[in-house]
């Protein structure tokens, strides 16, 4: 069936993307494993359609960026990457996402979450103790022994840069850490479990500079134990941390490639016009 033609979009002076335009093929870095795919992915929200036609190659131990406006679809695509989707009723989705070859939807969603963690936009800390946060994830997929639990909560508060912080209060509420910090043990919590891939949507959106530079330099350290995606409205963050970015816009995924092609030689006009400034 042919495809019917961009409709206009007035708001940014532009056509809608055509579905069937290549979003483009990065070549992987070298000795680089792909870790997570999606294929042919459509999602909706009832009858509303907020994903069309998204395909993606994320590779293992790198950095992948979704940007573009709000309500882009960037933040759904990441929900869909470990089914968390599934949370909101009246959603549907179709097309296929692999992690290392295996559809997710074949698999338990216990296990799909825990290869697969997400922090979210809003720091949640539960309200326990440092130490029980932690441990929550690992009393919930295994009964270590309390050496063994102790060790792993400090490991996974070490991986998160927040070990030399809350060592001495580690039985202290979750609640008079900073905001900062709460993000941090958030990302902890994520780890404590090892997930293979951790989603990050907005992780310093609600942060000063100072506890967005630790974040920054947290997924720096991160990325060499397991593959990131992350979600940000702050293109220069993307253009820090990342290696690949994909810029989305009205539920398509416009461009992907290396960031710095992204934002040096972006082969199309859209992703121009938005890291340029010229929308957005």
């Amino acid at each position: 069936m042919q495809a019917s033609a961009p409709q206009p979009y007035p708001e940014l002076n532009m056509s809608l993307p055509d579905i069937n335009a290549p979003a483009g093929e990065p070549r992987p870095a070298l000795e680089t494993e792909l870790k997570l795919s999606a294929t042919d992915l459509n999602f909706f929200y009832g009858d509303f359609q907020a994903l069309n036609g998204i395909s993606m190659k994320i590779y293992s131990s790198q950095v992948t960026a979704f940007i573009g406006p709000s309500g882009c679809g960037k933040s759904t695509f990441l929900r869909t990457l470990n089914r968390m989707n599934e949370t909101v009723r009246h959603s549907r989705v179709e097309g296929k996402i692999l992690l290392d070859g295996d559809d997710i939807h074949q698999l338990e969603v216990s296990e799909v979450r825990r290869r697969v963690g997400m922090v979210f936009q809003k720091s949640n800390p539960f309200p326990k103790s440092i130490f029980e946060n932690v441990a929550y994830g690992l009393r919930i997929n295994s009964s270590p022994n309390r050496a063994a639990l102790r060790d792993a909560v400090e490991q996974s508060l070490r991986r998160a840069a927040l070990w030399d912080e809350v060592k001495d209060k580690l039985h202290q509420s979750a609640y008079g850490l900073s905001g900062g910090q709460q993000q941090r043990l958030c990302i902890a919590r994520a780890l404590a479990v090892n997930p293979e891939v951790l989603l990050l949507d907005e992780p310093c959106s609600a942060l000063d500079p100072i506890a967005t530079a630790k974040i920054e330099d947290l997924i720096f350290q991160l990325k060499t134990s397991c593959t990131i995606a992350i979600v940000t409205h702050n293109m220069q963050q993307a253009a820090r941390v990342a290696d690949y970015t994909g810029f989305f816009l009205l539920g398509r995924l416009i461009e992907f490639d290396r960031t710095a092609v992204i934002f040096k030689t972006p082969a199309r006009k859209e992703t121009e016009d938005y890291v340029t400034g010229r929308f957005g």
